[in-house]
Parts: structure tokens; sequence; C-alpha cells
């Protein structure tokens, strides 16, 4: 017989105060139990030590000045991915900031693809022109460079779901420091005029580009910033708390009720990219104190074992096989050529171009001249 477990996940306001659901506008909020499988369980811990690992494979590469330029991981926030995936179909529509390494990888993308992208070769999932800030998959609209700007742009997504008919929605994600941009605020009185099918979501890791939530915002009530929008504060640290959430804002999105809005309270071990220490502004027995009492892949690794779910052994051998995949994976992205200049003008548009576009005939022959 499967194994199945019930997860008291406390994630109604009143509730044990890690994995408290604060409210906003909303009469109840997601329930009080989750049911996790075993399958899910090792499914969920399989892709976060997937994406754990890629992350640090990234952080040594561009320390050895293989990746170069921009660079921000997102190790440390692995529940929030993988939690709001498990709450929403493939078939939904996603899009984020320049955090997008994890996101990519739940959307389709392989870690080979991914690691060649950062690495600039012709194996990468856009084609080595994209780097860390702009990969794309189906149903998915990259990482953005621009602050907040992925909003707007997610909403526009939001329109066409609700124009298509498809019931289908668009999760729009965004960082705390995004939070304070004036075109989010518009978005979201768009959104809630036309009652678009978004899934508004800060992925609150407590630092801005150098400097903490407090220092930057009057208000850190991040789920209350939609004002007329209903909003959910929630453990980002707890994936059964992600996910339920999660299938709770896609309830409310599908049955027509308009846009709702999450934030999840999570944490980057990392610093705000790979130019950032991450230690100037906050200190190491912090980020220690979240590794030892937080942790998202410790939280179910433990939760699996003290209910049997599955044994040490198992959750090793895992360990070991996505070690090797990420190795795999690193190979191919410092042995695959670069994408070569005959290729600089292609790929501008997703099939042949309609029209002429200025300045990139495709059948203008590119010199080198360095």
């Amino acid at each position: 017989m499967r194994k199945m477990l019930t997860i008291i996940s406390n994630v109604l306001r009143g509730s044990a105060s890690r994995n408290k659901c604060d409210l906003h506008k909303l009469e109840e909020g997601p329930p009080l139990q989750a049911m996790l499988s075993r399958e899910e369980g090792l499914q969920y811990y399989r892709t976060m030590q997937t994406m754990r690992r890629m992350e640090l494979k990234a952080d040594q590469l561009y320390k050895q000045k293989i990746i170069r330029g921009f660079c921000h991981l997102y190790d440390g926030q692995e529940a929030c991915a993988v939690g709001i995936e498990a709450g929403i179909n493939l078939s939904d529509h996603l899009i984020t900031a320049y955090r997008a390494h994890a996101y990519t990888l739940t959307r389709g993308g392989t870690v080979r693809e991914i690691m060649a992208e950062l690495t600039g070769r012709r194996g990468g999932i856009a084609k080595g022109k994209g780097g860390s800030m702009h990969m794309y998959t189906k149903n998915f609209y990259g990482g953005n460079g621009i602050v907040g700007a992925q909003v707007p742009l997610g909403a526009g997504v939001a329109l066409a779901c609700k124009y298509l008919g498809k019931n289908e929605l668009c999760v729009c994600l965004y960082g705390d420091g995004a939070a304070n941009q004036g075109q989010i605020f518009e978005t979201y009185n768009m959104a809630s005029l036309w009652k678009l099918p978004c899934i508004f979501i800060c992925e609150n890791n407590k630092y801005g580009m150098g400097t903490s939530v407090e220092r930057a915002a009057a208000s850190t009530d991040y789920y209350k910033r939609g004002d007329f929008i209903p909003g959910l504060r929630v453990d980002g640290m707890d994936i059964l708390c992600v996910r339920e959430a999660t299938k709770f804002a896609a309830e409310h999105c599908r049955s027509g009720k308009g846009p709702i809005l999450m934030e999840l309270q999570t944490y980057r071990y990392h610093g705000h990219s790979m130019s950032d220490p991450g230690v100037s502004y906050r200190t190491r027995e912090e980020i220690q104190e979240v590794r030892s009492k937080s942790d998202p892949i410790s939280m179910l690794k433990d939760r699996m074992l003290s209910n049997n779910m599955a044994s040490v052994e198992e959750l090793k051998e895992i360990d070991v096989e996505v070690r090797k995949e990420i190795e795999d994976a690193a190979q191919f992205a410092t042995t695959d050529p670069e994408p070569p200049l005959d290729d600089l003008c292609n790929h501008i548009f997703y099939n042949n171009p309609p029209m002429e576009v200025r300045g990139t005939n495709p059948w203008t022959k590119l010199k080198s001249v360095s």
C-alpha cells in the first residue's frame, strides 16, 4: 500500500508562527491539512536537491571565470519554486525576474541546457545568447533583467489567458526589492479592474540589492500591498505550505474572482548576485542559523524520515544521482562550442521573420574584427 502522510501545515491565522499564513481581505485561507505521498516527497526532494547542486556548481564556475556577467543564485529558496509548480499545471504560465535558473528547470528545461546557457554555449536553452537572466521554455516567459518589468508582462499573459478562455492563469513572480516599483501598482489596478487570472507572488527573501527589507520599505507587509486585491503571507521555506497556498490561489483565479497576491517568506543563502558577497549587510551567523533551522530541503528530509516515508540510504542514493547529473552537465557546459558569429542575427523571431528587421539582415555575413 502506498505510504501516505498527513501533515498539519498550520496554514491558518493564529497557528504556529513559523508556518502561519496571514490573510488579507479573505475570510478563509488554505486548508489546515496537507497530504504528502511518498512519491511526491521523493520527487520534491530530488528536484530541490537538483536546484541546490546546480546553483552551487554555478557559483563554482563563476569563481573560475567560466560563467561571466550577471548571475543571481536561488539556493535557499527551492521550496518556493517546487511548491508553486506543485500547485499549478504546466499548461499555466509563469514569468519571473532574473533569479530564474530554478524555474527554467521546473518549466521543462534540463540541467545541461541551463548550465550551457550560463557558460554561453551553443547547447544552451537560449542557444548561448541569453545567459543567466534570459532563459525561456514553453509557457515560461523567462527571467527578466529590468526590476519589476515582468509584472506588467505577466498581466498581459493573464489577459491572453482570459481572452482565449482556456481556464489557464499566469503566475507573476517578483522580489521584495521590486515590490516598491510603480509599475507593479499600476498592474495591480489593471488586473483588478479586468479580473485577470493572475497570481502575483512576492518572493520576500528579506534582502534586496545590498539592504534589508526594513531599510527599503515603509511597510514590509507585501501581501497587503495590493490593497483591494486579497492576499496571503506564507512560510516560503515549507514546501507544503507553498503548495497548498498556491492551490488555493489558483482556485481563486480560475473561479473568476480576479487576481490574488501571495508573499512567500524565504531566504537566499548567496548574495543578491555573484558580485555581492552577501555578508556586508548581514552576518554569517544569521545565514548559518537559517541553514540549521529552516532549510527547505532539510525540513522535507526530516519530515519524510521521521514518518518512515523514506530511508537515509534511499535519500543518499538520490543525492549521488543528482551530483552525477550536475557534474555531467558542467562537463558539457565547459566543452560545448560557443555559438558561431553567423548565429548572432538569428533566433530573433520564433519562426521566420515576417519582415526585414533593421540591422539584422540574416543574409549578411558577419566578420569578427577582434
